[in-house]
């Protein structure tokens, strides 16, 4: 680009590195995004939604599996209008053991993978941070919900979450600025379920508001400060060092439209690439001061890589017709509107209530609020989401064999289920059974990894070709990484022995790299890793702005 020596290089704009760059600039230091993928416009916004009945959508599915998108198509809840924001998994291939399909759904643009996500942000806390402590699995996080709790509750604020104050012990409230509602349904279901089962809270999914100027939140405030500058299309291979101090000190990038490959200097490297491809960067970092890959010298770099159990249940509340509009938050035309039923995991808290499995799930779903004709049953989707135990078996490694469109090695992702996570799926299956029996629903189909169960019944308005499609390929679409929300393989820790980074996302062997998104986490939990993403990011770049002021970075 020039010969400019920039005091940050953030790598990825997603939910960590888009916080990233707002959180360093605004504390005055000069910052340059590398983004993998291409710009947004407001071009890429413009097809509306048609209303229709909620469903899998197997025909979207087959048109973009046919154009280059076979695994990103997988997706839960797909539609062609978000086909754009999802990788052509021609160009970015990865592999996987033989009978260890791993479904990794990618996207590459300015955003990342914030114009796809269901926008729940939900804390963890210390049921998730010391379980390790508890059940002696893993290792425990070096920090604590107190330690986030600041960063958690400017984040809420920042980006305008809904929610309520529930009083869930492990699922503590933050400053709201709005309260979402529940459709009739959901208000049913949550009275019944509450009064059956007193443990099993069921509240309203908090979540960001929609962002009709696109561009991420953070970015854009970012950009204000004027110290920032985006370079779009721009493919980072790997990161160079100083070989006598071990220190990053530049960034190898590869153009995606013309190949053309470029280099860039900083004082401090911030990698928030997404799980995956920030292990895959820095194994590919590998250089003669680190042999085994950057931060490796414990050896713990790609290992320990997990993700969260899934199923998917679908079916229809007869007591209920149609459907009901939510206008807890603006309307967005680009958008179907966020809302619906949470309820957090109830299992194994303070004491072992389900001896058969360590730790728990969680559900998510909605009622009631996706367009059916007035006399139609109202339809309902749920899925569950569990905490697999990290494993050191479970790990990304690059395949040195193959390369993607931009001639770097893939990564080679094992991520196996285990006993525990067996026995938990079988019991999430179950739970989900029981609580839509209580409640008077019919099960259209409910599946797992395992596959499909309810086949008979699965899609009963769809024609005979898109059943047949969707009970073949249904195993697939639910095995592990459905959840999106993969974690691990550059794990913090208080020891440098066991672990890459440390409480601050400092990489322990070259102490100006930060790594801030979900790769770094020792554990996955059972809510969606987007807050605690953001949140370690504000911290460890305040935490950056300061060193880097007092001379120590």
């Amino acid at each position: 680009m020039n010969n400019k020596t920039y005091d940050a290089v953030v790598v990825g704009s997603g939910a960590a590195g888009s916080f990233a760059v707002k959180e360093l600039t605004e504390r005055g230091l000069e910052v340059l995004l590398l983004e993998a993928g291409r710009n947004i416009t407001e071009d890429d916004f413009k097809q509306q939604p048609k209303p229709k009945a909620k469903g899998i959508g197997v025909v979207p599915r087959v048109k973009a599996a046919l154009k280059g998108q076979p695994i990103q198509a997988r997706v839960a809840f797909f539609d062609e209008q978000f086909s754009p924001f999802f990788v052509n998994d021609w160009d970015n291939p990865y592999t996987t053991p033989p009978g260890e399909f791993y479904l990794w759904i990618r996207g590459r643009q300015l955003g990342g993978r914030l114009h796809t996500f269901g926008r729940m942000l939900l804390r963890m806390t210390d049921y998730d941070f010391k379980a390790a402590g508890r059940d002696g699995v893993g290792e425990d996080w070096p920090i604590t919900h107190n330690d986030l709790a600041p960063y958690y509750a400017q984040i809420e604020q920042f980006m305008g979450v809904y929610g309520d104050q529930d009083g869930v012990k492990n699922l503590p409230g933050g400053p709201y600025p709005g309260k979402p509602k529940l459709t009739s349904a959901e208000q049913q279901f949550k009275a019944t379920v509450e009064a059956r089962w007193p443990d099993r809270r069921v509240i309203s999914w908090r979540y960001a508001g929609p962002n009709l100027k696109r561009v991420p939140r953070p970015i854009l405030a970012a950009k204000e400060t004027g110290r920032l500058t985006i370079r779009t299309d721009a493919v980072v291979s790997r990161l160079t060092v100083d070989e006598s101090t071990g220190k990053v000190i530049g960034a190898e990038f590869i153009d995606r439209l013309t190949k053309k490959k470029e280099t860039v200097s900083a004082r401090i490297f911030v990698v928030c690439a997404s799980t995956v491809e920030s292990v895959r960067l820095m194994l590919n970092s590998a250089c003669a001061k680190h042999p085994n890959g950057m931060g490796n010298s414990s050896g713990m770099l790609g290992r320990y890589f997990i993700d969260q159990t899934s199923t998917l249940t679908f079916g229809s509340i007869p007591q209920f017709k149609g459907f009901e509009l939510d206008n807890s938050a603006p309307p967005d035309p680009f958008y179907a509107p966020s809302g619906g039923i949470y309820i957090p995991r109830f299992q194994n808290l303070d004491a072992t209530t389900h001896p058969a499995f360590k730790r728990g799930f969680a559900f998510q779903g909605a009622m009631g609020r996706h367009f059916a004709p007035e006399d139609a049953p109202t339809g309902f989707g749920i899925m569950s989401f569990g905490e697999t135990l990290p494993s050191f078996e479970n790990c990304v490694t690059i395949n040195p064999r193959r390369k993607d469109a931009w001639g770097i090695p893939i990564p080679h992702i094992r991520c196996a289920i285990g006993g525990n996570e067996r026995t938990m799926i079988r019991e999430q299956l179950r739970t989900v059974r029981e609580i839509m029996d209580s409640v008077g629903a019919t099960i259209d189909f409910s599946g797992s990894p395992f596959g499909l169960e309810d086949e008979k019944n699965a899609l009963p308005e769809a024609n005979w070709l898109s059943r047949y499609i969707f009970r073949k390929s249904f195993k697939k679409s639910l095995a592990v990484g459905a959840a999106i929300h993969e974690c691990g393989g550059a794990r913090m820790g208080s020891d440098p022995a066991k672990s890459v980074l440390n409480s601050f996302n400092q990489c322990w062997d070259a102490g100006n790299l930060f790594v801030t998104d979900g790769s770094s986490f020792p554990s996955c939990g059972t809510v969606g890793p987007a807050l605690t993403i953001m949140a370690l990011t504000a911290r460890a770049c305040e935490h950056i702005a300061k060193e880097y002021k007092d001379g120590r970075l």
